[in-house]
């Protein structure tokens, strides 16, 4: 696929001012987002994802089309995964309702930061280290069935009439779990008291760390292990760092209203992580299978390819797309069978 620096430019431009317009500037307005507003905007976004498939199906040819609505579909349904830990955070936190916004902010800016690190990161271990698809598939493999026992993801949106919450609740789900909060929580000074996304204040003469501090911490370190499960995800459904980047990109776009107009709903996806655990299956035996067609480690097969067979792109799509489809069906059906007993 050859992508010329102009498209490149034109394209980091364009989605990374529709991306940060969206988080920093209407983002950052001290009002709680309406449903329709929510809707009207995840709609755009999504459109906008799918006219730029398209795009590239039409410029560039078919395969790499299907390459990205693979890559764009396994990392919006990450970023969704990802939202219901943003959830859990902020539940177990407290985190009032006015100030959700301004966390999640920090937590999809973060998001953004680092994926682009570990797109660069993975691109350049693809082109020096052709055996790094080894290393990419065994932890992919690692983290489905991971994923896959760890169930359901559970937990509920903090209670919007919550405004004066405190960071009491943080001693439960994924904040009092995260060992660097703990850390912080321990050997900092730290007030109860919100202010805005402010990380520190003074109080008493001291300055102190406030509980935004903590909630950005757990964003931080659950926004890392969740690139490393995503980007080598994508790689391996292509290997073009120019649609890993437009994946990424678009499926960052939108979290902020899908998390107000879903976030009482992600609960009810009960089979997401395990329909997310057959996908990152599914991609790490696909990557496993290149890495063996491109083999050159001495110790296997004499460092020569071995001849397995290639799992062909719309393959990957349609078995992304069925999964996603399933999961979404077999979630909505139990939810109403539990509701009804």
């Amino acid at each position: 696929m050859h992508v010329s620096l102009l498209e490149w430019c034109v394209t980091v431009a364009v989605t990374l001012t529709v991306l940060l317009v969206d988080i920093v500037i209407l983002g950052r307005r001290p009002r709680v987002p309406q449903p329709r507003n929510c809707a009207l905007a995840l709609a755009a976004y999504i459109g906008l994802a799918v006219l730029f498939g398209i795009g590239v199906w039409a410029h560039h040819g078919a395969r790499y089309g299907m390459q990205f609505f693979a890559g764009w579909l396994t990392e919006y349904s990450l970023s969704v995964d990802n939202l219901f830990v943003f959830l859990l955070i902020m539940t177990s936190f407290k985190v009032p309702r006015r100030y959700q916004q301004e966390a999640l902010l920090v937590g999809i800016t973060l998001a953004l930061c680092l994926r682009g690190i570990f797109i660069g990161l993975g691109a350049l271990a693809i082109q020096q280290l052709s055996w790094v698809f080894y290393l990419f598939g065994v932890f992919l493999l690692y983290t489905g069935l991971r994923m896959a026992r760890g169930g359901a993801h559970v937990g509920g949106p903090a209670d919007p009439d919550d405004l004066d919450g405190s960071a009491d609740g943080a001693d439960g789900a994924d904040g009092a779990a995260n060992a660097v909060v703990r850390f912080a929580r321990t050997h900092l000074r730290a007030t109860d008291r919100w202010a805005g996304l402010k990380l520190v204040v003074t109080e008493g003469g001291r300055r102190v760390i406030t509980p935004m501090f903590l909630v950005v911490v757990a964003l931080g370190t659950t926004d890392v292990i969740f690139a490393m499960d995503s980007i080598p995800a994508v790689y391996g459904l292509t290997r073009e760092p120019y649609l890993v980047f437009t994946a990424n990109v678009f499926a960052l776009m939108g979290l902020r209203q899908l998390f107000f107009l879903l976030g009482h709903l992600l609960g009810r996806l009960v089979y997401l992580s395990r329909g997310l655990a057959f996908i990152l299956a599914f991609i790490a035996v696909k990557m496993l299978l290149h890495a063996l067609r491109s083999n050159d480690l001495p110790f296997v097969h004499g460092g020569r390819p071995i001849p397995v067979p290639e799992i062909p792109t719309w393959v990957s799509l349609v078995v992304i797309v069925v999964t996603i489809v399933v999961t979404t069906v077999a979630s909505i059906v139990r939810t109403r069978v539990l509701a009804r007993t």
